[in-house]
């Protein structure tokens, strides 16, 4: 890196960007206008009584709309294009009076600057990014992701999961409080689950003091680890490095069994939102619903093995949502942490 800090992306309530206008003006003589004007009219009224066709007889050919889709980057834009032909191919057989056109940026922030320009009409996105769509860019979510997630035990099929602040078995700490000064590790800044509800519950338990600032679990912890991932989490947990970590609901059952059934839970948080397709208010009918009756239909059990392999290997299927209700916990959480969504320039 020599020596230089990485260049971050930086998205929060208090940074919209710029706004870009643009003007455009043209003067024009009116006699040099009068000629071409009454040539045009005399020419489309000689064209009226072909509705649907062109002056010389021929049919009226129309570019067709199109409706682009942004798609969170949980891969490489390479492999997100190459796994996106199926869906892409489903969607258009069932808006066959749209080009269907599915958008892969590098970075998270590039699907909501997408919604936020007009470059893309609606986005899959995870709970963050889609409050960030809101906030940003007016978008609205239209339906959210219902997964197989796991509530304490017990596996189902919801919208929504939990997740918990874990300490091993053997721990002498009973309670999150007992923490203080100790070791964590977090699966991700970026994490929903992972990051921003559990510093959500450290403040709600007056463990940290935000005082209009952005919340920092260093002012509670004596060592913060940001693991880079759920299954790295466990493993500095288990191998001593840390004294208590985070599991979600959403990781993969394997991965969560074997997490809980090692630790004790000392503390959760929640409902935690699952991932959801955002609308930008671009978006008009009567396409928005025909596209909203497309997505549904992916729910179907033959459609879910292509929705796995592509968005979620825990989908089931979509149900239709307002922002204000699948987000309402999640936008309750940022307000009481002041956590800005950064991510690093590659």
């Amino acid at each position: 890196m020599n020596g230089k800090r990485p260049q971050r992306a930086t998205f929060s309530p208090q940074n919209t960007g710029t706004r870009i206008h643009r003007a455009q003006s043209v003067s024009l003589q009116r006699g040099r206008l009068m000629r071409p004007v009454l040539g045009v009219l005399l020419l489309s009224l000689l064209c009226l009584p072909l509705v649907g066709t062109a002056c010389h007889g021929q049919p009226e050919s129309r570019v067709r709309p199109t409706l682009t889709i942004a798609i969170q980057p949980t891969a490489t834009p390479e492999v997100l294009t190459a796994e996106s032909e199926e869906l892409k191919a489903f969607l258009q057989q069932r808006l066959p009076g749209v080009e269907i056109a599915l958008y892969v940026p590098t970075m998270y922030v590039g699907a909501i600057e997408a919604l936020r320009f007009g470059h893309a009409q609606a986005a899959f996105m995870s709970a963050w990014p889609a409050a960030l769509a809101k906030i940003h860019a007016g978008a609205e979510i239209a339906l959210a992701e219902v997964r197989e997630v796991v509530i304490e035990k017990e596996k189902v099929e919801r919208p929504f999961y939990f997740s918990y602040w874990v300490v091993p078995k053997h721990s002498p700490f009973q309670s999150l409080t007992d923490l203080r000064g100790k070791r964590v590790a977090f699966p991700s800044p970026l994490s929903t689950s992972g990051y921003v509800f559990p510093l959500a519950r450290l403040v709600e338990l007056g463990l940290i003091d935000v005082a209009g600032k952005e919340a920092d679990p260093r002012q509670f912890f004596g060592e913060v680890l940001f693991a880079g991932g759920y299954a790295q989490a466990w493993e500095a947990l288990k191998q001593g490095q840390v004294d208590v970590t985070v599991i979600a609901g959403d990781v993969p059952e394997q991965l969560y069994h074997a997490v809980r059934d090692a630790t004790r839970v000392v503390e959760q948080q929640g409902p935690i939102p699952s991932h959801a397709v955002v609308f930008s208010k671009d978006l008009q009918e009567p396409l928005r619903s025909q596209f909203t009756a497309a997505l549904l239909e992916l729910g179907q059990a033959k459609n879910r093995p292509m929705m796995r392999k592509f968005i979620s290997s825990l989908f089931v299927g979509f149900q239709e949502a307002r922002t204000e209700e699948h987000l309402g916990t999640l936008f309750a959480a940022l307000q009481r942490t002041n956590v800005s969504y950064t991510e690093r320039l590659k």
